[in-house]
């Protein structure tokens, strides 16, 4: 089995691309939300979290308490910490990944996807087939955000310059997608793409 990696800034339509994969037989995993799920509730994701940064960023329930980490995490000087952030996290959904991979090799899956928005950051492109890289113009990512986000546009703005750009990701992927038009453009490139991963 083919595993390809997906990546694209906020906004750039990799949820909606991934769906379309869906249709030519190729599922996809969704990291962002698997960290969500996996910070539902108590386990050993939850668990590593609070030996690093204390049990006040857990909720009564065991849950994460995402605002609470998130000012310890962002806070002046805590440059560290993100670091520690990122490397627990990746560790824990890394693993949840691969077994989810292999499930999807043992139903006869020819290719699977692993959209990840920090891909490179967390070295997970390496045990990638291949990668695709969604873009989109500037103005259509803000537009999507806000829309689908309900936040400011400056926090839009300032989302997306926080993010890896465009020349980045272009440079370290093999298939590129364009989703600067509609529906029916997006698709027949993924179309087009599907095709190739699954030659």
């Amino acid at each position: 089995m083919r595993v390809i990696g997906l990546c694209g800034g906020s906004g750039s339509g990799k949820g909606t691309a991934a769906s379309l994969f869906m249709e030519h037989g190729i599922p996809s995993i969704d990291t962002d939300a698997l960290y969500h799920e996996m910070t539902a509730g108590k386990n050993a994701l939850t668990d590593a979290l609070a030996d690093r940064f204390g049990d006040e960023i857990l909720k009564e329930n065991g849950a994460l308490d995402r605002a609470r980490l998130s000012e310890i995490v962002f806070r002046k000087g805590a440059e560290t910490a993100l670091a520690d952030l990122n490397r627990i996290s990746h560790y824990h959904i890394l693993n949840a990944v691969r077994v989810w991979l292999s499930e999807k090799e043992k139903e006869g899956c020819a290719a699977a996807l692993v959209d990840a928005p920090l891909l490179f950051e967390s070295g997970f492109d390496k045990e990638c087939d291949g990668v695709i890289c969604v873009i989109a113009p500037k103005e259509a990512r803000i537009e999507r955000i806000l829309k689908r986000d309900g936040i400011t546009r400056e926090k839009a703005e300032r989302r997306i310059a926080a993010q890896a750009s465009d020349a980045y990701l272009l440079a370290r992927s093999g298939y590129h997608i364009y989703n600067d038009g509609d529906l029916a453009a997006l698709s027949a490139q993924v179309a087009t793409v599907a095709k190739k991963i699954l030659k």
